[in-house]
Parts: C-alpha cells; structure tokens; sequence
C-alpha cells in the first residue's frame, strides 16, 4: 500500500449523490410526475446505452447524448408533454449540478493531501468539469471515458489511468460504491476499495453495502477511507 499514488474515483453515487439531485429538479419542474420513479428510470438506461457504445452497435456517443437519448424516452414514457426544448435541455443538464455526499469534500480534501485523487468516470469531461465547481470537489486530474472513447468497465478505461499517470496498474486503487466496476479495476491490475452508499438509488431501492471479501478497502464513507490510509 505504500507505493499507492493514484486514487481514481468513481463519481456518479460514489462521490455525488446523484438520485437525491435528480429526483429534486424532476420534482420541481414536473411536480405532476413521481419524481422518484422518473429519477430511477432515467438512471435505469445509463448502463445499456453505454454497452451499446463499447459493443460498436452505437457510435462513440457522450454520456450527456446519452442522458438525452434516454431523458427523451422517460419523458414519454410518463407522459409528458409540457416542456419545451429549452426546458428539456436544462433537465438534462441536471447531471452537471449533483451535489456532493456530505464526508465527500471533506474527505477528498484530506486525501489530497497525500495521493493524487483524480475522476475515472463515464461522465464527459463539461460534465465532470461544470459537477466539480457546482460541488467544490477539489480534483487534482479529471479522467473520462471520453479521454478514451471507451467506457467502464472497458479495461482501457482501467489501465488508461495507469498510462496517463506512468504508473504500474497496482500504484493506482479504484475507489468506487459499485462492485462490478472494482471487479474490473482488479482484473486489470489495479488495488480497489468500496465506498458504502445504501441510499445510492433512493429508500425505494435500498442496496446491499455488506463487505463481499473481495476489496483490499471497504470504508463507510470517504472520510473513512481517508482514515484507513492513514490521511
């Protein structure tokens, strides 16, 4: 563990809670809808439409495309009809205004202090970029797929940190609230820890936080994380 330089976090759930966010600009703009569902729906596209990306049946597309392709179907599939393309643009543009996990800045700032902490998101580097100054994340690199046209869990994505930092894989830990994105982390090499969020997708839909053994790290919360790196 000493010779870890790179923390590359996962962003969407791990670092901003994504569902909380989207489920209140849904609620103020469509107070008519449950806001909830809608919000879980959204989300529920994101996977597919990023397999068919790194399966080549869709072009290299952003994921702020993508939230669009997908915003456009669970609108009609609620039933809406009264926004405007002005409107729908700024919904979309939700995922750019998350707020952070209440440890998340605190946290970061504190691992800051001693790895490099960078993003390795499936978000677009404006998105990234523009949910960073919204939530005061104090990055020291921001990594996309879109740096490699390739999204998680590609191993290029992986393996693209390691590169971009001259780095061994195993000098690089993957810090996510997914287990199937650490799975691939450690596949390619890389040392991995797992950040607890129960409420990832809402009360509704509760997840299963319980240590799977797999993980060098399994921390609460990223001030923990910080604390089992001695930080």
């Amino acid at each position: 563990m000493s010779d870890i330089r790179v923390l590359a976090f996962d962003v969407f759930g791990t670092v901003v809670d994504w569902h909380a966010s989207i489920r209140a600009e849904v609620a103020q703009l469509l107070p008519q809808v449950d806001a909830n569902a809608f919000a879980l729906a959204w989300r529920d596209g994101y996977q597919p439409a990023m397999d068919k990306v790194n399966a080549g049946t869709l072009g290299w597309t952003l994921i702020d495309d993508l939230h669009r392709m997908i915003l456009d179907e669970v609108l009609r599939r609620f039933g809406v009809t009264t926004l405007g393309e002005a409107q729908i643009r700024h919904l979309n543009k939700a995922w750019h205004r998350l707020a952070p996990w209440p440890d998340a800045v605190q946290g970061l700032t504190r691992l800051k202090t001693k790895f490099t902490i960078c993003t390795l998101s499936n978000g677009n580097l404006g998105l990234l970029s523009n949910m960073a100054k919204h939530a005061a994340l104090p990055w020291d690199c921001i990594l996309s797929a879109e740096v490699f046209h390739r999204y998680k869990p590609d191993p290029a994505t992986y393996l693209g940190v390691a590169k971009i930092f001259d780095l061994r894989p195993e000098q690089v830990m993957m810090v996510a609230a997914h287990h199937s994105d650490l799975d691939a982390a450690r596949a390619c090499g890389l040392n991995t820890a797992y950040i607890e969020r129960p409420l990832e997708f809402g009360s509704t839909r509760t997840k299963d936080v319980a240590d799977n053994g797999a993980n060098g790290y399994h921390a609460k919360d990223i001030e923990a994380l910080a604390s089992m790196l001695g930080v």
